[in-house]
C-alpha cells in the first residue's frame, strides 16, 4: 500500500504528469459534443441589422436541435450569456421552446460583461458536475445593432467616493487609451498587430477554415429600398481583404480626448451572432452514442483595477494555469480576446505567448466581438483550429469591463 502511495505521488511529480492529468479521459469528465455559432456580422449594417436577439438565439438553437444527435428533449437547462439585453432571460427561454426544445427544459441569462459566454459554459458545465443535471446548453449571443453596455446614469454619489468604484464608469476606449499609457505601447505596435489579425482572418476565411464552425442562418434583411429580403447569411462579414499597418495608420484616433492609440481599425468591431456549445459528462455521451468534442477542464476569474481593465487575461491565465500546474508552453492554441489591440499587444508581451499560437484564425479586432458571444465563440473557434491542426490543448480568455478577466481551458478530442 505504502509502495503504491508513493508510485502515485512519484507519478504525479513526474515530467509531463500535469498535462497527462487533464488529457486523460474518465466517466465523470465534463465534454463539449456539439460546438457552433452563426456567422458574425456588422453591427447595424450587416446581415443582421434587421433581426431581433431573440430570433438570431432561435435560429442558432435549432441548429443545435438538429444536429446534437439525440433527443432533444434531454436537454435540462439552457444558460445564455448576453450583456446588453435586460429582457435577455425571456428572450431564451422563448426562443429555445420555438426552436423545439421541451417545455420540461430551463432557461436563464447570465451576464459578466464580456466573459458572459464563458461564463454560461461554466455554469452549465458546473451543474453537471455537482449532478444538478445531466444535459445541458451554453449559448452566448448578442445584438450590438440594438443594444450596448453603457450606464444610462453615473452611480450613486456614495459608491462613487471609492476611486475604483468611479473608475468602473471610464468608458472602454478611456481603459485601452490608460493600458497605452501605463505600459507604452505605441501606435506602431497596435496597428501591427491589427494587421496581422486582420491578414490570418482573410487566410482562413478563404481556405474555408471557419466553414466547419459555421451554420447558415436564414434571416431578413431590410434594403435600401426599405422591402425586407429573405437572405442566407454563412460568412464573416468583419473581415478586411488587404489590410496592412502603413493603412491603419492613417487612420485617426477614436478618442482623442483620452490618447492617441486606439483606432476604429485596432480595435474591436461592433458585431451581432451567438455561439453555443453543449455539455454532459463523458458517460452519457458514450450512453447517448454521440461524439466528443473536447473536454472542458476548467476556468477562473480574476479582478484588476478597473481603468487598465483590458490586461485581464494577464491575471486571469497565470491563475487558471497555476490551478492546473501548467505553463504557457503546454499551450496548444491561444484564444484572447482582441477587445483592444492596446490590450491584445500588452498580453501576448507580458505572458510570453508564442504569437503563431495566439489567434491563428485573426480574433474580435477582424471578426468583431458581439459581447455575450465571444465568450462562446472563442471555444468554437478554438476547437475547430485544434482540430484542423491536429493539437490537443485550448486557452481562452478576455478582459472584462469594470476590470476583470477571465480564462478557460480545455482539451480537444477531435
Amino acid at each position: 500500500m505504502a509502495a503504491e502511495r508513493i508510485g502515485s505521488i512519484f507519478k504525479h511529480l513526474s515530467p509531463g504528469s500535469s498535462l497527462s492529468q487533464i488529457t486523460s479521459k474518465n466517466p465523470d469528465d465534463i465534454v463539449i459534443t456539439l460546438a457552433v455559432r452563426t456567422p458574425l456580422c456588422k453591427g447595424k449594417k450587416g446581415g443582421f441589422k434587421d433581426t431581433s436577439l431573440e430570433y438570431i438565439a432561435y435560429a442558432l438553437l435549432k441548429e443545435v436541435k438538429d444536429r446534437i444527435g439525440f433527443d432533444p428533449a434531454l436537454v435540462e437547462d439552457i444558460c445564455f450569456g448576453n450583456v446588453s439585453d435586460g429582457k435577455a432571460a425571456y428572450k431564451i427561454r422563448a426562443a429555445s421552446l420555438g426552436a423545439g426544445f421541451s417545455n420540461t427544459s430551463g432557461a436563464s441569462s447570465v451576464n459578466r460583461f464580456c466573459s458572459s459566454g464563458l461564463k454560461a459554459t461554466a455554469d452549465i458545465a458546473h451543474a453537471i458536475s455537482q449532478g444538478s443535471i445531466e444535459v445541458g446548453i451554453a449559448i452566448g449571443g448578442e445584438s450590438m445593432t440594438v443594444g450596448g453596455d453603457r450606464l444610462e446614469a453615473p452611480f450613486d454619489e456614495q459608491i462613487l467616493t471609492n476611486q475604483d468604484a468611479k473608475d468602473t464608469m471610464e468608458a472602454m476606449g478611456w481603459t485601452s487609451e490608460n493600458v497605452a499609457r501605463d505600459f507604452g505601447i505605441t501606435r506602431e505596435q497596435v496597428d501591427t498587430y491589427a494587421a496581422e489579425s486582420f491578414r490570418r482572418a482573410e487566410e482562413a476565411q478563404k481556405a474555408g477554415w471557419f466553414d466547419d464552425e459555421i451554420v447558415p442562418i436564414t434571416t431578413k434583411v431590410k434594403g435600401p429600398d426599405g422591402e425586407l429580403k429573405t437572405v442566407t447569411l454563412t460568412k464573416d462579414e468583419g473581415i478586411r481583404p488587404g489590410t496592412t499597418a502603413e493603412g491603419l495608420g492613417k487612420i485617426r484616433a477614436a478618442f482623442p480626448q483620452w490618447g492617441p492609440i486606439t483606432t476604429g481599425g485596432n480595435a474591436s468591431q461592433v458585431t451581432d451572432g451567438a455561439a453555443a456549445v453543449v455539455l454532459m459528462k463523458r458517460s452519457k455521451a458514450i450512453e447517448l452514442g454521440v461524439p466528443v468534442v473536447a473536454k472542458y477542464v476548467g476556468t477562473t476569474v480574476a479582478g484588476l483595477p478597473p481603468r487598465i481593465m483590458g490586461i485581464g487575461p494577464a491575471v486571469a491565465i497565470p491563475k487558471l494555469l497555476k490551478q492546473f500546474n501548467l505553463n504557457i508552453s503546454d499551450i496548444d492554441v491561444v484564444e484572447l480576446n482582441e477587445a483592444f489591440g492596446t490590450m491584445a499587444v500588452y498580453c501576448r508581451d507580458k505572458l510570453g505567448l508564442d504569437w503563431a499560437k495566439m489567434n491563428p484564425r485573426g480574433g474580435a479586432i477582424a471578426l468583431g466581438h458581439p459581447l455575450g458571444t465571444t465568450g462562446a465563440r472563442q471555444i468554437v473557434t478554438g476547437l475547430s483550429e485544434c482540430r484542423r491542426q491536429k493539437k490537443k490543448i485550448l486557452l481562452t480568455s478576455m478582459c472584462i469591463g469594470t476590470g476583470m478577466g477571465m480564462a478557460g481551458l480545455f482539451v480537444n478530442e477531435q
